[in-house]
Parts: C-alpha cells; structure tokens; sequence
C-alpha cells in the first residue's frame, strides 16, 4: 500500500509518499514537496489547492493520505488556514483519510524507532514531519 504522508504548516501541505514491503519502507519520487494555497485565501483559491491535491495523488495513484494531526489550542496551536486545508484534503472523493494523533504516532514510534532523517533518503529537511509520520503511520499496520 502507497500512502501520502501530509504534514500541513501555515498555507502548504508538504508531502511524502511512501510505502511498507516486507518491513522495509520506501519512499517514492514525487514531482512536488508541497501543495501551497496561493496567498488570497477565498473560496476560489481553496477549490484549486484542492483540485491540485487531487490531481497529485490521482497521477501517482494513492488511495490513502495520512495526515499529521496539529494542535488546536495552546503554545503550538496551527493556524487555521491549516485546518481549512485538512478539510479540503479530506473533502476529496475517492481518498481514504486518517488523521494520525500525537499519541498514535508516540506509541507506533514506542514499539518501532525512528532511526532515519528524512535526508538520509533523499528528501528536504522540511519534510521530516511528514517522513515521520508516514513511518509511524506504515508500523501501525
């Protein structure tokens, strides 16, 4: 099973596919490391983020997105831009969605440790959280 692990900070969804086989992940070439929101966030702007998510995951056929949960109150709370484009990302027809909680990921990453950087695989320093949590998501299984 391809995934694509999503990591959402401010108005971009950075991305990560990856894949579990016989143990081993793979992470898989993508053309793009984030879908952004064009400045303007009006109805219109957030149609096409979602048009071009889409679009991304119907050319490289994945049927299951994960997504980083983000915190809604407190020090680290997201902005909510970023909970407008969870939405658009989960209104998405044909798209399996889970949301990975902080928990979640603490006790997959509990029984199975995270011993790589994302740089180590040849991804950015940017997509660490996404990398994560596609390890995380892919151990649970």
């Amino acid at each position: 099973m391809k995934i694509c692990a999503v990591d959402i900070k401010n108005n971009e969804a950075i991305v990560v596919l990856a894949s579990m086989d016989q143990g081993m992940m793979a992470v898989h070439d993508c053309r793009v490391t984030a879908v952004s929101l064009k400045v303007e966030h009006d109805a219109q702007t957030l149609a096409e983020f979602q048009k071009s998510f889409a679009k991304l995951m119907q050319d490289y056929q994945i049927e299951n997105v994960v997504i980083r949960e983000r915190m809604g109150k407190g020090k680290f709370a997201a902005s909510g831009l970023s909970f407008k484009l969870e939405a658009a990302i989960q209104l998405i027809e044909g798209l399996n969605i889970d949301v990975l909680t902080a928990q979640q990921a603490k006790e997959s990453l509990k029984r199975t440790p995270f011993q790589m950087k994302a740089k180590d695989v040849g991804l950015r320093q940017f997509q660490e959280e996404a990398f994560k949590t596609a390890f995380a998501f892919l151990n649970m299984r």
